[in-house]
């Protein structure tokens, strides 16, 4: 039997908040890779003059991103748009899930006719006591995620369901975003999905099992992880500032992807 010859795309752009700019996937100059730039690098190894835009910016909103992103990636002419957005929405201590679901249908009808293949999420989440407070509302945004798609032949990537970005060991120390082995395995995730052949078809599946840390240790992580993360996190919430305030998209404008990369963008 002939094997499906794999796709061929020409560009990217990625939409989204702070999962979609690649925290925590630090590189040595102090910049950000992740999942996106993951996914564009291998795309454009088999496409010659491959062009790559993200658009994300830590923090935002759906509404944001509606507002300051979708327009923005519609007009570019892409031949793959990813859109993730919401799940900062979901986090909020209130959070209007109607306005949310409405938004994302926006974001959806407006994209879905400006690129050849729109790619949705739903997003991973990792196990632990905090995030069981707000995963009806992630499962909730996670419905009408799956509902969207299939009105618009979008594709969803399912990595909630994958065991291995529900282990504490794939997210990074402020509990809130995956390590760069977490964004390899999302790349591969998307990569998959598109319909390219598997580079590690064992994405999903967890590291293997290590001792748990003892008593002591995981006390000190949690009383740095309130000290450094939560606290602030909380006052950014409770003073309405963001993360991501005053911040430009991570990669404004749909180029050859090396063009961007010899700029140091």
């Amino acid at each position: 039997m002939q094997k499906n010859s794999p796709p061929t795309h020409a560009s990217l752009v990625a939409v989204g908040d702070s999962f979609t700019e690649g925290m925590s996937d630090l590189m040595p100059d102090g910049t950000y890779r992740g999942w996106a730039d993951l996914l564009a690098t291998r795309m454009a190894a088999r496409t010659p003059g491959f062009r790559y835009a993200n658009l994300a910016v830590r923090g935002k909103l759906i509404g944001q991103i509606v507002e300051e992103q979708v327009g923005v990636a519609a007009a570019m002419g892409a031949d793959v748009i990813t859109l993730v957005g919401g799940l900062n929405d979901t986090l909020r201590p209130k959070c209007d899930m109607g306005r949310v679901r409405g938004l994302l249908e926006e974001a959806v009808e407006r994209l879905a006719p400006a690129c050849e293949q729109l790619v949705l999420m739903r997003s991973p989440g990792r196990q632990g006591p905090v995030l069981e407070r707000f995963r009806p509302r992630m499962e909730e945004l996670f419905a009408c995620i799956d509902q969207l798609a299939a009105r618009h032949g979008a594709l969803v990537v399912d990595l909630y369901a994958a065991p291995s970005l529900a282990d504490p060991r794939l997210w990074d120390v402020d509990r809130l975003h995956l390590t760069s082995d977490g964004h390899r395995r999302v790349a591969e995730a998307v990569w998959q999905t598109l319909g390219y052949e598997p580079e590690d078809p064992d994405w999903h599946v967890p590291p293997p099992v290590t001792a748990p840390p003892g008593w002591v240790t995981r006390r000190v992580a949690d009383l740095r992880f309130t000290r450094r993360h939560l606290l602030p996190w909380i006052g950014r919430r409770l003073t309405g500032r963001s993360s991501g305030d005053g911040r430009p998209p991570k990669r404004p404008d749909l180029l050859p992807y090396e063009a961007v990369l010899d700029t140091g963008a």
